[in-house]
């Protein structure tokens, strides 16, 4: 096991740059082109994340619980109904909360204990609190469980506005009560900021594993922008957004969205208030293209939009205009990353990363989001692409270290070999927050692709 462990963090190592020279030297330059990118067959995997779910519960669960203020944190879930924090929680390899699975969390006097109340024990790192009998069974044992551990503030999965806290059902929220002796009716709470700190914040381990997880889409995009895959005048962009669905299915990589990629070029209709440009088409000589993928590995997902260019006949490298519309790019996202501060909500980092553009003249819009277990994680919502204004609630949480976000937003500069036609430069790469800096997993794109 310990070995598994050390092979996957020495693969994290060589993402960040410590491959042959010359592979490193084009990630310095903002590019991913290594083939050195492993990933560990299914069979292989659960080690790791068991281990990874293990430490997270041993180490943050407790302290996070105790941050929310609950001696108790109760996750009920049904088969093919489950909460949306369950698999983040059970060991692998898990398809499913079968019948009915319950979690109990306990912060008492000799430390956390991790229980199951369930028709089939989980086993580690689990206790079994009963298991066998009926549904009805199951229940009384679970209110007499918690009956027994007096607790006093109960946290449940139900929320308002956050749907990844709203996982218990309605039907199990009225079983729950009525196993529930009455007297403990008034200490059963929401569980939700519990809830998001658990999903948002990233361990040790996890962070090690991340950098390799990123480079691995950066690897795969730097694949699909190639001649590779290309032949200008006769492969569309759907051509080359199902090379790489198809791409990370060969790699065993769940992906979590279909990868969308589209163009952009001369004599298009970009406007300045234009949310998004671009269409889809057959790839010709002179065009930008864009690409946004997101796949998971380890419970961890990313989620990357990269750019390219296919030269014209006669030229060598990228129009100077694209250049410097890519710098304004890195511009904007320096910004951005520059307003994270610990305890600042994203609706303060947006105002101030919007500032900040202004004062470099950019033409910039942001919707940045965490990432995690899910790729729209929970978290400070940074920026929507239909407001950039405050988004309530979700962009009134605040920031915290150890945390994982997709740095997305674009960017329109006005591009003279176009004629002054507007090109929109789309970002979005995936980077840690440690408390004092953000820091990009596996770099982050300073240079074109260019499909030559």
């Amino acid at each position: 096991m310990r070995k598994l462990i050390q092979a996957v963090l020495a693969a994290a190592a060589v993402i960040g740059g410590l491959p042959s020279t010359a592979a490193a030297a084009e990630f310095d330059q903002g590019r991913v082109v290594s083939s050195t990118h492993a990933v560990l067959p299914w069979r292989e995997r659960p080690d790791v994340e068991n281990r990874i779910l293990e430490q997270r519960l041993n180490e943050l669960l407790p302290t996070l619980m105790e941050e929310a203020d609950l001696d108790m944190w109760l996750v009920i879930a049904r088969e093919y109904a489950e909460d949306p924090v369950y698999f983040s929680l059970v060991p692998q390899p898990s398809f499913a909360a079968r019948r009915t699975t319950m979690l109990v969390f306990f912060r008492g006097p000799d430390g956390l204990e991790k229980l199951s109340v369930n028709r089939y024990p989980l086993g580690g790192p689990y206790a079994t609190g009963w298991s066998g009998g009926n549904l009805d069974e199951q229940w009384t044992a679970l209110g007499e469980l918690v009956a027994d551990k007096n607790p006093q503030r109960i946290g449940v999965n139900v929320s308002t506005h956050w749907p990844v806290a709203d996982g218990l059902t309605h039907g199990l929220y009225e079983r729950l009560m009525a196993a529930l002796p009455a007297s403990l009716h008034d200490r059963v709470v929401p569980a939700e900021d519990l809830v998001i700190r658990w999903l948002e914040t990233r361990s040790d381990e996890e962070l090690a594993l991340y950098p390799h997880i990123v480079g691995i889409a950066r690897q795969v995009i730097s694949e699909a922008f190639s001649t590779e895959v290309i032949t200008p005048g006769a492969t569309t962009t759907e051509d080359i957004a199902w090379y790489i669905h198809e791409r990370f299915l060969e790699l065993q990589l769940p992906i979590w969205f279909h990868p969308d990629v589209n163009l952009q070029r001369q004599g298009d209709d970009c406007g300045e208030d234009s949310p998004f440009c671009g269409g889809q088409g057959t790839v010709m000589p002179g065009d930008v293209l864009h690409t946004d993928v997101g796949i998971c590995y380890m419970k961890l997902c990313t989620d990357t939009q990269e750019m390219a260019y296919v030269p014209r006949l006669g030229e060598e490298e990228v129009p100077k205009g694209l250049i410097t519309a890519m710098a304004k790019g890195n511009q904007w996202q320096d910004g951005l990353t520059g307003a994270y501060k610990t305890g600042r909500s994203g609706n303060d980092i947006l105002a101030r990363s919007l500032k900040a553009a202004k004062r470099r003249g950019l033409i910039a819009s942001t919707y940045t989001h965490p990432l995690g277990v899910f790729g729209h994680a929970p978290g400070p919502t940074i920026g929507m692409w239909d407001n950039q204004g405050d988004t309530p609630i979700r962009g009134d949480w605040p920031l915290h270290p150890n945390t994982v976000y997709a740095i997305e937003g674009n960017i329109k500069a006005p591009v003279p070999e176009w004629g002054g036609q507007y090109v929109q430069i789309k970002l979005e790469q995936d980077a840690v927050f440690d408390g004092e800096r953000v820091i990009y997993l596996a770099g982050r794109q300073t240079v074109w692709h260019l499909v030559r």
